[in-house]
């Protein structure tokens, strides 16, 4: 069973703002102790500083999720600070909106570095310290774009897509060698975190979330109550519903849903110009902030988030007899 959050030791990869910040916050605020990681370190000093300054435990991580020797460094010193890692959270990316053909060859390669790469970076470095405290979680923040494939963010769902599939080829694996390492996919709908300001814009405008926007918070609650509770996969929002029903039902109506440009195209684009600045090569040089400034409706709560994670789904259940019985026989 996975130790209380409260006596944790949680490494955050994408730590310095958004879905990752508002995460380190909920985890310190419940005792954890939090390695709060990512490329920005101005950013995780405040964010450190604040979580000092409510009587939590954190340090500050300059790490790169892109160069896998920062990676198992940064692994290194969490094990050196605190004696183990228990829980692994990879919530680092990029995204770069656009059409397929206005998108570069080098942005293609970049989002695919940091949104995929990374998080198998972050992975394959952090395994063995895992079973070295006798068994943890690795949380993945994918997407409903892992779910959904949507115009004008062909790196990013694309890496979406990518994310899921290496999740559930390391659940399996772990469950056949009966390792006591749980593995949650999370799926956040659209989100308003600093996100879409930092996204490059190859669409005329700022890009913006689709309604219905959720807070940040929804998130980082799914992602502390997966560290005691995993599941296989957990969406966020109600929107993921349509996420899932138009994959399943019929891909083809949902294709010609999105063609229509009032759908698949003003829904992306702001009214407000593109801010000329992103974090897609470099970091953006700003104290971090857990919310965008996504100007309508924001939902602060989510019944069918709730619903959809606190109950295991039949098959989670029997892969983890399945990974308890090899575990058992070796």
């Amino acid at each position: 069973m996975p130790r209380p959050v409260s006596g944790q030791v949680v490494v955050l990869m994408g730590a310095s703002s958004g879905i990752g910040r508002a995460t380190a916050l909920a985890f310190a605020a419940r005792g954890a102790r939090v390695v709060a990681a990512g490329r920005t370190e101005r950013a995780l000093d405040t964010l450190v500083g604040e979580i000092t300054t409510a009587g939590g435990t954190a340090v500050a991580a300059p790490t790169d999720i892109t160069d896998p020797a920062a990676v198992r460094a940064l692994v290194s010193a969490a094990e050196e600070r605190f004696g183990r890692i228990d829980t692994w959270v990879n919530l680092a990316g990029v995204s770069v909106f656009g059409r397929v053909e206005d998108i570069t060859d080098e942005e293609f390669d970049r989002v695919l570095r940091v949104n995929f790469l990374g998080h198998v970076h972050g992975v394959r470095a952090v395994l063995p310290a895992l079973r070295r405290a006798g068994g943890g979680s690795v949380i993945g923040v994918a997407s409903v774009e892992g779910v959904r494939a949507v115009p004008l963010h062909a790196p990013y769902t694309a890496s979406k897509f990518a994310l899921r599939g290496f999740y559930d080829c390391l659940r399996i694996e772990l469950a056949q060698e009966g390792a006591p390492i749980a593995v949650t996919t999370i799926l956040p709908g659209a989100i308003d975190t600093p996100f879409f300001e930092h996204a490059r814009s190859k669409i005329g405008a700022l890009p913006k979330p689709p309604p219905p926007v959720y807070a940040p918070e929804t998130v980082a609650d799914t992602i502390v109550f997966a560290a005691t509770h995993p599941r296989r996969e957990i969406p966020v929002g109600g929107a993921a519903i349509g996420f899932f029903l138009g994959q399943r039902l019929s891909p083809a109506l949902t294709d010609a849903l999105l063609s229509l440009r009032r759908i698949g195209v003003r829904g992306f684009r702001n009214t407000l110009p593109d801010n000329g600045t992103d974090n897609v090569d470099s970091t953006v040089d700003e104290p971090g902030q857990v919310h965008g400034s996504h100007p309508g409706k924001v939902v602060k709560r989510s019944a069918f988030t709730r619903l959809a994670g606190t109950l295991p789904r039949p098959g989670d259940l029997l892969t983890a007899a399945v990974s308890r019985r090899h575990a058992k026989t070796g």
